[in-house]
């Protein structure tokens, strides 16, 4: 996948995060559809896809999501990300009418101390070879 003309989403995440690599593993089991790609917010083509869309100020603190050509951070695209799962999990969109700055506060909390509570690796994460073409780098 090159270019956004492919009708996949694309998830952007910060990959030496346990928390973060932990919810894209939550994503891919979930993603029966096979809705959605993944990188590395670190990654080049990470960096430029937030170029591409203006948002290189995003930081590592926040999950970004790309779909049909619009983009979304936060908790924004946690809801929109759990909209397209299988299972119940559509259900937690409904909680896209809660105020942005009341969802994302509650965000920017866990995002603040996700090293702190959940570790780091010291280099991105390395897809297995069973889901490395959900991936792109």
């Amino acid at each position: 996948m090159n270019n956004m003309e492919d009708p996949k989403a694309i998830v952007l995440f910060d990959g030496v995060c346990h928390f973060c690599n932990s919810s894209v593993n939550f994503i891919i089991k979930h993603d029966k559809k096979d809705y959605f790609r993944f990188t590395p917010l670190q990654s080049e083509k990470g960096k430029a896809l937030l170029q591409l869309f203006n948002t290189e100020d995003f930081g590592m603190d926040s999950l970004v999501l790309i779909e049909n050509n619009s983009i979304y951070r936060r908790t924004t695209a946690v809801l929109k990300i759990a909209k397209q799962l299988n299972g119940l999990y559509f259900l937690l969109y409904a909680f896209i009418i809660i105020p942005r700055f009341l969802r994302d506060g509650i965000y920017n909390l866990v995002a603040k101390n996700r090293y702190k509570w959940f570790g780091k690796y010291e280099n991105c994460m390395v897809p297995t070879p069973e889901v490395k073409e959900k991936f792109i780098f």
